[in-house]
Protein backbone atom coordinates (compact mmCIF):
# COMPACT_ATOMS: atom_id res chain seq x y z
CA UNK A 1 0.00 0.00 0.00
CA UNK A 2 1.41 3.37 -1.04
CA UNK A 3 1.99 5.85 1.79
CA UNK A 4 2.60 9.57 1.67
CA UNK A 5 4.31 11.61 4.39
CA UNK A 6 2.00 14.12 6.07
CA UNK A 7 3.61 16.98 8.00
CA UNK A 8 1.77 19.03 10.63
CA UNK A 9 2.80 22.68 10.29
CA UNK A 10 3.89 24.33 13.49
CA UNK A 11 4.31 21.09 15.33
CA UNK A 12 7.15 19.42 13.52
CA UNK A 13 5.21 16.14 13.56
CA UNK A 14 5.04 13.85 10.55
CA UNK A 15 2.97 10.74 9.98
CA UNK A 16 2.24 8.48 7.00
CA UNK A 17 -1.02 8.69 5.13
CA UNK A 18 -2.07 5.71 2.97
CA UNK A 19 -4.18 5.97 -0.15
CA UNK A 20 -7.83 5.67 0.96
CA UNK A 21 -7.06 6.56 4.57
CA UNK A 22 -8.47 9.57 6.41
CA UNK A 23 -6.20 12.14 8.02
CA UNK A 24 -7.79 11.42 11.42
CA UNK A 25 -7.34 7.64 11.18
CA UNK A 26 -3.70 7.92 10.13
CA UNK A 27 -2.86 10.55 12.75
CA UNK A 28 -4.44 8.62 15.62
CA UNK A 29 -2.90 5.30 14.54
CA UNK A 30 0.54 6.92 14.65
CA UNK A 31 0.19 8.84 17.90
CA UNK A 32 -0.38 12.30 16.43
CA UNK A 33 -3.11 13.97 18.50
CA UNK A 34 -6.08 15.24 16.52
CA UNK A 35 -9.20 15.87 18.55
CA UNK A 36 -12.38 14.06 17.50
CA UNK A 37 -15.14 14.52 20.07
CA UNK A 38 -17.72 12.58 18.02
CA UNK A 39 -15.44 9.60 17.45
CA UNK A 40 -14.76 10.48 13.82
CA UNK A 41 -18.29 10.11 12.45
CA UNK A 42 -18.77 13.63 10.99
CA UNK A 43 -21.00 14.79 13.86
CA UNK A 44 -18.82 17.67 15.13
CA UNK A 45 -16.00 19.86 13.87
CA UNK A 46 -13.27 19.15 16.42
CA UNK A 47 -11.04 17.39 13.86
CA UNK A 48 -10.96 20.49 11.63
CA UNK A 49 -7.67 20.72 9.71
CA UNK A 50 -6.35 22.91 6.92
CA UNK A 51 -4.80 21.13 3.96
CA UNK A 52 -2.05 23.06 2.20
CA UNK A 53 -1.11 22.58 -1.42
CA UNK A 54 -2.96 20.29 -3.80
CA UNK A 55 -6.28 19.51 -2.12
CA UNK A 56 -7.49 17.65 -5.22
CA UNK A 57 -5.56 14.63 -3.90
CA UNK A 58 -8.38 14.18 -1.38
CA UNK A 59 -11.99 13.15 -1.83
CA UNK A 60 -14.57 15.93 -2.20
CA UNK A 61 -16.31 17.03 1.01
CA UNK A 62 -19.86 15.73 1.49
CA UNK A 63 -22.82 17.96 2.35
CA UNK A 64 -22.68 16.62 5.92
CA UNK A 65 -19.02 17.61 6.20
CA UNK A 66 -19.69 21.08 4.81
CA UNK A 67 -22.54 21.49 7.32
CA UNK A 68 -20.19 20.60 10.18
CA UNK A 69 -17.51 22.96 8.86
CA UNK A 70 -20.10 25.75 8.98
CA UNK A 71 -19.94 25.32 12.77
CA UNK A 72 -16.13 25.45 12.98
CA UNK A 73 -14.09 28.58 13.67
CA UNK A 74 -11.65 30.03 11.18
CA UNK A 75 -12.58 27.92 8.17
CA UNK A 76 -11.47 28.59 4.63
CA UNK A 77 -11.28 26.87 1.27
CA UNK A 78 -8.47 24.73 2.67
CA UNK A 79 -10.58 23.46 5.60
CA UNK A 80 -11.60 19.82 5.96
CA UNK A 81 -12.64 17.49 8.73
CA UNK A 82 -9.81 15.06 9.41
CA UNK A 83 -12.32 12.21 9.77
CA UNK A 84 -13.68 12.82 6.27
CA UNK A 85 -10.61 13.88 4.24
CA UNK A 86 -9.36 10.69 2.58
CA UNK A 87 -6.29 10.63 0.38
CA UNK A 88 -7.15 9.54 -3.17
CA UNK A 89 -3.68 9.77 -4.70
CA UNK A 90 -0.23 11.03 -3.88
CA UNK A 91 0.22 14.73 -4.61
CA UNK A 92 2.78 15.81 -7.22
CA UNK A 93 5.01 17.08 -4.41
CA UNK A 94 5.02 13.60 -2.88
CA UNK A 95 3.88 14.87 0.52
CA UNK A 96 0.88 16.41 2.28
CA UNK A 97 1.07 19.34 4.66
CA UNK A 98 -1.68 20.25 7.13
CA UNK A 99 -2.30 22.67 9.95
CA UNK A 100 -4.30 21.75 13.03
CA UNK A 101 -5.78 25.09 14.16
CA UNK A 102 -4.68 26.02 17.67
CA UNK A 103 -8.27 26.69 18.77
CA UNK A 104 -9.28 23.24 17.59
CA UNK A 105 -8.69 21.71 20.98
CA UNK A 106 -11.80 19.94 22.22
CA UNK A 107 -13.90 22.87 23.48
CA UNK A 108 -15.84 20.64 25.84
CA UNK A 109 -12.71 19.29 27.48
CA UNK A 110 -11.21 22.77 27.73
CA UNK A 111 -14.39 24.37 29.07
CA UNK A 112 -15.02 26.51 25.97
CA UNK A 113 -18.16 26.86 23.91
Amino acid sequence: MSKVPCTVRGGGRTFSLAIGESILHAAMAQGVPLDHACGGVCACSTCHVKIHGDRSCFNEPSEDELDQLDEARGTGLDSRLGCQAKLLRAPATGAVEITIPIWNVNAVREGGH
